[in-house]
């Protein structure tokens, strides 16, 4: 039996998925979960629906709801984290804020103003959450889903002294897409991604050891559904000649050439969905869903029985690296790791997401090398602004905070330097409650080391 520790279990949606993956594994379904959150209402929704799958499929797994921290991750094997810090309250300061200054962003949850702030309220919480594994878990493997991805696993590799790994699905989402251009299976299409997260380049694609790279600008154009929804992913794609893995509003918000003159933005979105890209789309989406979990859980309660299986399970990779580790297993997968010269044009230490291969004895990032030149220039422009972030998070550095935010590709295509301070010194002052290093607590963090590399199978 091994037991996970799930942080932020109130997302209600996500450890359903995930709870649902888990049990999917023949030798993990007597799994014992904790559920945390600091939410009494969302945590207990999430427990009676995932108790409810557990049930269902007659199995022997266990859950423990707490609202307490250290309660969840006392003896944990693996620590899952899923939080938004702030929730929704914080999340619109991040985007109305820097929209006063014309600043367009769409999701704001890994660059530009939104993500700075959003890494800089994120990170004490994620070291805090270290230093309960430290302590309660030392041998525990932390998996991370809460963004912004590249800061905050930068920061916990760099003073967490756990092992860790980041998470995301922009990889697998961005396949399937492919695949759908050139009207094959995704398990036929073979590919390598490389990159940082949510600019991860498919740098090879190939079916049946064909190359499929040159015939992938015609696939996405020549297909209408395609061409509708990616204006801005498939512009890049004609240029740069390599697709990238974030959705196209997400795209559009990192680079500072599609979002700086209001009356051109609708060209290069797609309306009909968040993603797409239109002004504030997933906190707008996020507000008129806060409802729907209260709204629809009597309903749940009483769904026909799931049965979890190879058949229901997703594609996320927290199941998938569990049983890779406990099994002996071998899983491919995209994460995000410290670069130690595997993407040989990245700077050394950045967060990089790439290739990495799981089994018994561990979790193994491949090497890349160099990523084509307008695809690292590109990373190397965000990677810039990322440094900067982390090194404010950890010090308490407010004009370091201002540099970075100067330095991100959209805010400086829209604003100059007297209105980035004024934009700053305003979300400051809005999302103070969770900035605790910059309210005069003192609170710094000094780097540590990473044990075993940041990602090895814990030992018995």
């Amino acid at each position: 039996m091994i037991k996970i520790a799930a942080i932020g279990a109130g997302s209600v949606g996500f450890t359903r998925k995930l709870l649902a993956d888990v049990l999917s594994v023949p030798e993990l379904q007597d799994t014992e979960f904790r559920f945390m959150d600091i939410s009494p209402e969302n945590l207990e929704m999430a427990t009676n629906l995932c108790r409810k799958i557990i049930a269902d499929n007659g199995l022997p797994a266990t859950i423990h709801p707490t609202l307490d921290r250290r309660e969840a991750i006392r003896g944990a094997d693996y620590v899952l984290c899923t939080a938004r810090v702030g929730g929704l309250e914080a999340f619109g300061y991040d985007v109305e804020i820097p929209l006063k200054y014309g600043v367009d962003q769409c999701v704001a949850d890994t660059l530009g103003p939104g993500g700075v702030f959003y890494a800089l309220r994120t990170i004490p919480v994620l070291l805090d959450i270290c230093a309960d594994i430290r302590e309660l878990a030392p041998r525990a493997l932390f998996l991370n889903y809460s963004n912004p991805m590249a800061m905050n696993s930068w920061a916990v590799r760099r003073a967490g002294g756990v092992r860790f790994i980041g998470l995301c699905h922009g990889v697998e989402g961005g396949h399937a897409l492919i695949a759908k251009a050139l009207g094959l299976p995704p398990a036929e299409v073979d590919f390598v991604c490389a990159g940082i997260n949510h600019q991860t380049w498919y740098v090879q694609v190939t079916h049946r050891g064909v190359d499929m790279l040159p015939k992938l600008l015609e696939a996405m154009e020549s297909n209408p559904e395609i061409a509708q929804r990616e204006p801005c992913r498939i512009d890049i794609l004609r240029r740069f000649g390599y697709f990238s893995t974030e959705s196209n509003g997400h795209l559009s918000e990192y680079l500072p050439w599609y979002r700086k003159r209001p009356a051109e933005i609708k060209q290069w979105i797609y309306d009909g969905t968040w993603i797409g890209g239109r002004t504030a789309g997933y906190l707008n989406n996020c507000r008129q869903a806060s409802d729907e979990y209260q709204r629809m859980y009597p309903t749940w309660l009483q769904e026909p029985a799931v049965k979890v299986g190879p058949q229901t399970r997703s594609s996320e990779h927290a199941s998938h690296i569990i049983e890779a580790l406990e099994t002996g297993r071998l899983y491919r997968g995209h994460f995000n790791v410290g670069n130690t010269g595997l993407i040989t044009n990245l700077p050394d230490g950045c967060t990089v997401e790439l290739p990495c291969y799981v089994d018994g004895n561990g979790v193994f990032p491949a090497w890349v090398g160099p990523l084509p030149l307008p695809c690292a220039a590109t990373c190397r422009v965000s990677i810039n602004v990322q440094e900067m972030a982390v090194q404010a998070a950890l010090t308490g550095d407010r004009e370091l905070v201002k540099l970075a935010v100067l330095h991100d590709p959209l805010t400086g295509a829209v604003c100059n330097t007297a209105e980035v301070w004024a934009m700053c010194d305003e979300m400051f002052e809005a999302l103070a409650p969770w900035l605790p290093q910059f309210n005069g607590e003192g609170r710094t963090w000094a780097d540590l080391p990473q044990p075993d590399g940041g990602a090895i199978k814990r030992v018995a």
